[in-house]
Formats: structure tokens, C-alpha cells, sequence
């Protein structure tokens, strides 16, 4: 148990620390103009990596279909009939690396008729002009990458008598998977380089503040007072400056995807998927607004360290 004078320092602790987390506050109260202008600075520059973040967590719940990215599709020749359609299916479905499945005129005309909703317009066509078809999907080999593998498919498939022309669809789906990685590296080096930003901000702010209160730091160092004592304020003020900057980022955030969210919507549903733009949770929200804090309590620990040093007091924990 502990004994009574180690209890009332601990009270006395945490009153001292109470009393420095709120009245930092209150401070920053007292130059609204100042406090305004670098909460927006750090308010946009967290916007910028996160407004990307949440755009590119809506654009990866897009269903890109990656099971079908290899899907060749094989135009026969107008001459060719049902016979030579199942007889080139056979021969790719006897390969290990490829699966087949023949689409009849007939078939590929009801798709159609179905998918693009021209309906009865298409009954204007004396005879269906539509070929016999061969889906071909490559199959993964040991030590082989699917692409490759699509590839000299690929280069098979052209050289058949009864083939028209070969198309792979995998392509543009690869390359919009590529950008989505991309985008994920670039987020993790803006937020990076803008945590940065934010610690240098607030650093300079509370460089200004210090320099502002510099004969209130030598008194309190005349009459005994520790560099946690002296630099307790500070830190508490450049934690508010970068919490408040977390706030105002997910203020301009919210009102950012309300302007994005029809365009973003159109995106989303050109794609077949149905649901509404998402946004930050409450998990996200707390960890941005830590983060922001302890960016400011960062930038702010740098500030009065250094002027510590001028003062030449040796810096103690």
C-alpha cells in the first residue's frame, strides 16, 4: 500500500497535469487569428492523404473479377459451323493450360440482345451475324505466371486455320490494379512527408510562443523550476494545435466526399457494384485524431528542447 505523502504527490501530479492540458487550451484562445491560420495549415495538410486514402478504399471494393482477367476470346471464321467450334474446344480443353467453352451465334446473339438492351432493334437483321465464339480461360502451370501463361495461349490460338481474331481482355485490368497499388504508395509517401509538415508547423509555432514568453521561462529557471515543468504547457499546447488540425482535416474530409460522392457513386456503379461511398470509422477517426496529436506533441517537444539548449539547461526526462 501506498503511504500517504507518495499519494498526495501523485494528486498533485495529476491536478498540475489537468491543469496544463486545459488551460494550454485556453491559451491558444487568447490569438484566435494566429491559432486559426496554423490549425488550417494543419488541417489541410492532413486532408491531402487522407481524402486520397478514402478514395482509393471505395475504388479497391470495386469487384475487378480477377478470376476472369485472363479470359481470351476467340472470333471463328464465318465459315466455320459447330463442328469445327467443338472440335478447336476439344483441342484446348486437351491442353493443360487452358479450359474452353463454345458460344454459338444463337447464343452469343440472346447475350447480347440481353446485355445491351437494344432489344427488338436487333430483329432488323435478316441473319444473326454474330460467329461461333470460344471462351478460353488459362490455367496457372508449376512455376509459370498467368500472364506468361496467356501469352503463348495466346500465340497458339492465332495460329489456328478457323481462328478470325484473338482478343485477351486481362490487359486494362492489370493496368487499373497497378494504378490501385500506386495510389497506395503514394498515400503512405504524402502521409509521411505531411506528418513531416505538421511537425514542422507546429514546431515553428511554438518556437514563437517560447520566444513570446522567454522572460516567463528564465524566472520559473531562476526560482528552481524543471525542464518538465517548463516545457509541460508547451507540449500540452502543441498537442491542442494538432488534434484541432485532425479535426478540421475530417471536417474538409466529410465535405470533400459530399462533393465527390455522385462522381464517385457513377464509378462505382459503371463497375456493377451497388453500395454507398464509405467513409471514415470510429476506429479510423480516433487514430487520426491521435495521430494528430502526438504529431503536435512532437513538433512542439523539438521546439522547447532546443530553446532549453540555448538557455543552456540540460535537457532531462
Amino acid at each position: 500500500m501506498s503511504s500517504p505523502p507518495l499519494r498526495n504527490r501523485a494528486r498533485a501530479w495529476a491536478r498540475r497535469q489537468l491543469y496544463s492540458f486545459f488551460s494550454s487550451l485556453g491559451n491558444l484562445h487568447k490569438h484566435p487569428l494566429g491559432t486559426m491560420m496554423t490549425v488550417l495549415v494543419l488541417g489541410i495538410a492532413m486532408l491531402l492523404p487522407l481524402i486520397m486514402y478514402v478514395s482509393l478504399e471505395n475504388i479497391g471494393r470495386i469487384d475487378l473479377r480477377k478470376e476472369s482477367w485472363g479470359t481470351i476470346t476467340v472470333f471463328l471464321t464465318e465459315s466455320s459451323d459447330a463442328a469445327v467450334a467443338g472440335k478447336l474446344a476439344m483441342q484446348i480443353d486437351a491442353r493443360k493450360d487452358a479450359a474452353a467453352r463454345a458460344i454459338s451465334p444463337d447464343q452469343g446473339m440472346a447475350e447480347f440482345r440481353k446485355a445491351s438492351g437494344f432489344g427488338q432493334a436487333l430483329d432488323i437483321f435478316d441473319d444473326n451475324p454474330l460467329p461461333w465464339v470460344i471462351h478460353v480461360t488459362p490455367l496457372p502451370l508449376p512455376n509459370q505466371p498467368l500472364d506468361q501463361a496467356a501469352e503463348l495461349l495466346l500465340g497458339w490460338l492465332q495460329g489456328q486455320v478457323s481462328v478470325e481474331s484473338v482478343q485477351l481482355d486481362f490487359k486494362w485490368m492489370q493496368r487499373l490494379a497497378s494504378l490501385a497499388e500506386l495510389g497506395r504508395a503514394l498515400v503512405t509517401v504524402l502521409s509521411l512527408t505531411f506528418s513531416l509538415a505538421v511537425v514542422v508547423v507546429v514546431a515553428n509555432t511554438i518556437r514563437l510562443d517560447v520566444a513570446a514568453r522567454a522572460e516567463e521561462i528564465q524566472v520559473l529557471s531562476l526560482v528552481g523550476a524543471g525542464n518538465s515543468f517548463i516545457r509541460q504547457p508547451f507540449l500540452y499546447s502543441g498537442f491542442w494545435y494538432g488534434a484541432l488540425g485532425a479535426v478540421l482535416a475530417l471536417v474538409l474530409l466529410n465535405v470533400s466526399l459530399a462533393y465527390l460522392a455522385a462522381p464517385m457513386q457513377q464509378l462505382l456503379n459503371a463497375y456493377g457494384n451497388q453500395f454507398e461511398v464509405s467513409r471514415l470509422g470510429l476506429v479510423q477517426v480516433l487514430v487520426l485524431f491521435g495521430s494528430g496529436g502526438l504529431l503536435g506533441l512532437a513538433g512542439a517537444w523539438l521546439s522547447v528542447q532546443r530553446h532549453l539548449r540555448l538557455l543552456g539547461r540540460s535537457a532531462s526526462y
